[in-house]
């Protein structure tokens, strides 16, 4: 799926009025609410592109929502929207993308659009950008020192070997196939191909 084409997307938050007024700024995408954990499990399907998963949750948690979806193989991008501070506890989740609320429209369908996109790369490519955001929200979200904390020394560690694995690959990849190496190093996607 391209990323200016209509995506299912999935929003679930126990406060409906914050899930319906996210439903509200996606509305030329087909979007599904859920106001609990057990409605988004039954409402996740492989239909689904995007899930906007809200963390802390009563009955069924966000975490564990993210758990069981991709426990049952769901191929989706899910990001969390939450209000709640990321600590270390990040690293081991099956997550795309970190939000802090509140989220504004523009930051809202910014993501839509990077999921979208992201959707498209291989699996070594969105474990990469997967990566990359939790090293980014621990470093920028977190009031904790996440230096010299083991699960973040991990993350920054398997982050190196993807990026050696990804250096690698692209060795032999074409000029024009869509992806630069940036001057820091990293791989993004070419934005002269969007």
């Amino acid at each position: 799926m391209g990323e200016h084409e209509t995506a299912t997307i999935l929003i679930v938050d126990d406060e409906p009025g914050l899930a319906d007024g996210h439903a509200a700024r996606l509305q030329e995408h087909d979007v599904r609410t859920a106001y609990d954990g057990r409605e988004a499990l039954d409402a996740l399907d492989d239909a689904v592109d995007i899930v906007f998963l809200d963390r802390r949750m009563p009955g069924l948690s966000g975490d564990e929502v993210l758990e069981a979806a991709r426990d049952h193989g769901f191929d989706c991008r899910i990001v969390m929207v939450t209000g709640v501070e990321p600590s270390a506890d990040i690293v081991s989740m099956g997550f795309d993308e970190y939000l802090r609320k509140p989220v504004d429209r523009a930051e809202l369908r910014g993501t839509v659009q990077r999921m979208l996109r992201r959707a498209t790369y291989d699996e070594k490519l969105q474990e990469y950008f997967s990566l990359s955001a939790k090293r980014a929200t621990l470093e920028t979200e977190s009031t904790d020192d996440v230096e010299g904390m083991p699960e973040y020394e991990e993350l920054c560690r398997r982050l190196e070997t993807v990026e050696r694995e990804l250096d690698e690959a692209l060795e032999d990849l074409p000029d024009d196939d869509g992806y630069v190496v940036a001057t820091d190093g990293r791989i993004r996607a070419d934005s002269a191909t969007d």
